[in-house]
C-alpha cells in the first residue's frame, strides 16, 4: 500500500471516528430531550373531573411521547449515519488530493533516482529545487552519497587499469624471455623443463590477471544492451573447447535452441566459456558434458551439466565465491585460478540474470544460468 493510499485512509478514519462520536453525543442529548416529562404529558385538571377520559388522555400521550421520540432518534441515527459516511467518502478524497501535492516532490525526487539507477550514470544528480524542508535534505544527502560513490568507482576502475597494465607487462616478458630461452640451440634438456614449468607457472598468473580483470568488470552494470542469441555465444565456445576436450577425452552434447536476449555478448561469451572450462576440466576420463540453452517465459536458460567427482551439497554455495576450489584442490594449475565460477555470478548479475549449481546424483555439477529475454525477439 503506497504512502498516498495510507495518508487518505487516516484521513478517512480519523474523520469517520470523530463524526461516529458526534452522532452519538447527538443522539444521546436528543434522546435525554425527549425522555418523558410530567407536566407536558399529564393533564394538570382533577381527575375526578373527568372520570376515564383522564386516563385515555394520558395513554394517548405517552403513545405519542414515544413514537414521536423513536422516529426522532431513527432520524438522528439514518440521518446522522448517511452524512459521517458521505462526510468519511469526502475526506478520503480530499486526503488522497492533499497527500498527492504534498508528495509531488517526493514522487519527482523517485523519478530521478529510478533514472539515475537504471541508467548507472554517477554524474547525474537529483538537484531538487524547492523550499528548504525534509525533502530538500533527504536530497541533497543523496546527492552526496552518488558523488563519493562516483569516486569510489572512478578509483576502482583507475586501479583496475593501472594494476592490470602493470602486472601484464612483466609477466609478458617474463614469457617472451624463457621462451628464448627455451627456444636456443645451446639450450639443455634441464633448461628446456625449467622454462615449461616457468611458462606454465606464467600462463596461470596471467589467467590469475585475465579472471580478476574479468570479476572487476563483470561487477560494473552492463549499460549497452544489445539483442544477440545466447545459442551462437554457446557454439562459438563449445567449438573453440573441442580441442581441449578431446584430449582430456570428455564427450561434449549440445542441445541449442534459440534463446534471444540482451547485453553484452562478449561478457556472456567469457560466462559460457568458464562453464564449459571448469565442465571440461573438473571431469574424468571417458567423461561427458552436456550444454543446453532454451528460451522458457520471460527468461533464457544455459545449463551446463558434467559428470566428475560428487560434490557435497554443502559446498554449492562456497563455490561461487573467489579463490575457492571444490575438494581442497590448490596445487593443480591447470584446474585455473579459482575465478572461473565468481566471474560467472557477477557477469549473470550484471546482465540482471541468476546463476544457480546442484550436485548431480551420479557426480558432477549440474549449472543453469537464466538472462532476461529479449522482448522484441518473435
Amino acid at each position: 500500500m503506497t504512502v498516498r493510499m495510507r495518508f487518505a485512509l487516516a484521513c478517512a478514519g480519523v474523520f469517520l471516528f470523530l463524526g461516529g462520536l458526534a452522532v452519538t453525543g447527538v443522539y444521546f442529548v436528543v434522546r435525554s430531550q425527549l425522555e418523558y416529562r410530567m407536566d407536558l404529558i399529564k393533564p394538570d385538571f382533577p381527575r375526578e373531573y373527568y372520570g376515564d377520559s383522564y386516563d385515555r388522555a394520558y395513554l394517548n400521550g405517552m403513545r405519542v411521547r414515544a413514537a414521536y421520540q423513536r422516529e426522532t432518534l431513527s432520524g438522528v441515527r439514518t440521518v446522522g449515519g448517511i452524512i459521517v459516511l458521505a462526510a468519511t467518502a469526502a475526506a478520503f478524497g480530499l486526503g488522497w488530493r492533499a497527500a498527492g501535492w504534498v508528495l509531488r516532490p517526493v514522487k519527482t525526487v523517485t523519478e530521478t533516482a529510478r533514472r539515475v539507477a537504471q541508467s548507472h550514470d554517477l554524474t547525474e544528480r537529483i538537484a531538487y529545487e524547492g523550499p528548504r524542508d525534509e525533502v530538500k535534505e533527504l536530497t541533497e544527502i543523496y546527492d552526496t552519497m552518488l558523488g563519493r560513490l562516483a569516486r569510489s568507482f572512478d578509483g576502482q576502475r583507475r586501479f583496475v587499469a593501472n594494476a592490470s597494465h602493470e602486472l601484464r607487462t612483466p609477466l609478458t616478458i617474463n614469457r617472451t624471455l624463457v621462451d628464448v630461452a627455451v627456444r636456443r640451440p645451446d639450450a639443455t634438456d634441464d633448461v628446456k623443463r625449467l622454462g615449461e614449468s616457468l611458462l606454465l607457472v606464467n600462463t596461470r598468473h596471467e589467467r590469475l590477471i585475465d579472471g580478476l580483470l574479468a570479476l572487476a568488470e563483470g561487477e560494473q552494470a552492463v549499460l549497452d544492451r544489445r539483442p544477440f542469441d545466447l545459442t551462437d555465444v554457446a557454439e562459438h565456445v563449445l567449438d573453440q573447447a573441442g580441442e581441449e576436450a578431446a584430449e582430456r577425452e570428455v564427450a561434449i552434447h549440445r542441445l541449442l535452441d534459440a534463446a534471444p536476449t540482451t547485453g553484452e555478448a562478449v561478457l556472456v561469451e567469457r560466462l559460457v566459456q568458464n562453464l564449459v572450462e571448469n565442465a571440461i576440466r573438473h571431469n574424468h576420463p571417458k567423461g561427458e558434458v552436456w550444454v543446453t540453452t532454451r528460451r522458457r517465459a520471460e527468461q533464457v536458460e544455459l545449463v551446463v551439466a558434467n559428470t566428475g567427482l560428487h560434490v557435497p551439497p554443502y559446498e554449492i554455495e562456497t563455490i561461487f565465491q573467489p579463490f575457492r576450489r571444490l575438494h581442497g584442490d590448490r596445487l593443480r594449475s591447470e584446474r585455473g585460478s579459482g575465478l572461473g565460477l565468481s566471474i560467472v555470478r557477477v557477469i549473470a548479475e550484471a546482465h540482471d540474470g541468476t546463476v544457480t549449481a546442484r550436485p548431480r546424483d551420479e557426480g558432477g555439477l549440474t549449472i543453469t544460468v537464466e538472462l532476461p529475454v529479449d522482448q522484441s525477439a518473435p
